[in-house]
């Protein structure tokens, strides 16, 4: 059980890092985030209670079942109690370098909590990031936003790039362990284990997609959407995207020294892993191609009719001032909005506000001349600084 909790999360960044090559359906790629943070948490939580079993060696329903009841609708209630109380304490850090720290310190916190508590520290955590990408949008500055964002996903980067490592010290000792007869076993068994992986997971999607397009022939469910049903060629793409990630390798590391066959399922675990992100990620860009499948950019249209909108309301806002700088932002407001109108769903050619390209290239020859400034010791290092920092919000701004 434990094993099959190891290798059952698909990890979704590792789909869409593949997927953001190519142009594929919106809900597809929301369908794969979204399934992998609910499998994340069902395989921890079955994985949480496969280790204790072993642990305590005697374990029954009994036992299992209030576990389980406490764990999901106590993470759930936790973690939008989190997401709700902690952004009213954040509010009060104003530097980046600070506030970033908090971010970490309080993630981590909640997670420890959590656990304390005999919760699911990951379903928690699931929740109160879902809270707050909800609410606290609107309390973090832009100047606190842009470094936070910078800081993680570099953080999630190294911590993939950690898990491997990890696994990979683990593995050559696990191999010179191994007798050649039993290496050979081990290949077998993981080459059988990934082949199920891969089959299961198909399987599921096309008896999921069978039974949903089964319902809507009988008149039983009519959805309000008719691409909630995905068709043959979207279910084998979905069914395809089940690459294994960080959580298989931090699982099958996280187990104690002296669980049963901890080497075994620590070498199927890299194997899963590196089997499923060799054959399925080199094969599933040609396959998107091959299928032909398209995006509708249903997130281009919104954001077009909401720049839009947001223009409109900025002109208005300022429509009564007589300065000179009104006047100048007016002019380029009705400019967008003039472009704005020129389609039919109010967007903005390339994304590219009119004023985009000669303002960066005023940034790039006031970036030139700063450093010409600092080359010649005119000004020092600090003072460069600060007007960098300005420029490049300005280039932000500007779409560079």
């Amino acid at each position: 059980v434990a094993l099959g909790a190891i290798v059952a999360p698909p990890d979704a960044a590792a789909a869409v890092a593949i997927l953001s090559q190519v142009k594929l359906p919106h809900r597809m790629v929301k369908v794969l985030e979204g399934e992998s943070l609910l499998n994340d948490a069902t395989a921890l939580l079955i994985y949480r209670i496969a280790v204790g079993a072993v642990a305590t060696e005697h374990l029954t329903w009994s036992q299992v079942a209030p576990t389980m009841a406490l764990a999901l609708v106590g993470s759930v209630v936790a973690g939008l109690v989190a997401g709700r109380i902690i952004p009213l304490f954040m509010e009060r850090v104003t530097e980046a370098p600070s506030a970033i720290i908090v971010q970490f310190a309080t993630t981590f916190m909640i997670w420890i909590a959590a656990e304390h508590l005999g919760l699911s520290g990951i379903l928690t955590i699931v929740v109160y990031a879902i809270t707050l990408a909800r609410t606290a949008g609107a309390r973090m500055p832009a100047r606190l936003r842009v470094p936070s964002y910078a800081v993680w996903e570099t953080m999630v980067f190294v911590l993939n790039v950690l898990a491997f490592m990890l696994i990979g010290m683990q593995m050559r000792p696990i191999w010179t362990r191994l007798d050649a007869d039993v290496r050979w076993e081990y290949c077998v068994a993981a080459a059988w284990i990934l082949l199920t992986v891969v089959l299961v997971r198909l399987l599921w999607v096309t008896f999921y997609r069978t039974t949903l397009r089964v319902l809507v022939a009988q008149g039983i469910y009519h959805p309000k959407d008719p691409k909630q049903v995905a068709s043959a060629k979207g279910g084998l793409i979905i069914s395809w995207c089940g690459m294994r990630g960080l959580v298989t390798l931090a699982t099958a590391f996280a187990l104690p020294e002296n669980f049963p066959y901890r080497d075994f399922i620590v070498f199927v675990a890299f194997a899963v892993v590196l089997g499923s992100l060799v054959i399925q990620g080199l094969t599933l860009r040609p396959l998107i191609l091959a299928f032909g499948l398209k995006d509708d950019d249903p997130v281009g249209t919104e954001v077009a009719h909401a720049r839009a909108v947001a223009y409109r309301a900025a002109l208005d806002a300022i429509e009564s001032d007589p300065s000179e700088e009104a006047e100048i932002l007016r002019l380029e407001y009705r400019a967008i909005l003039m472009q704005a109108e020129n389609d039919p769903n109010g967007g903005i050619a390339n994304g590219e506000l009119p004023a985009d390209p000669l303002r960066r290239r005023a940034i790039e020859a006031a970036r030139k001349s700063i450093f010409d400034l600092r080359a010649t010791e005119v000004i020092g290092d600090d003072a460069f600084h600060r007007i960098e920092e300005e420029l490049d919000r300005a280039e932000l701004s500007a779409g560079g």
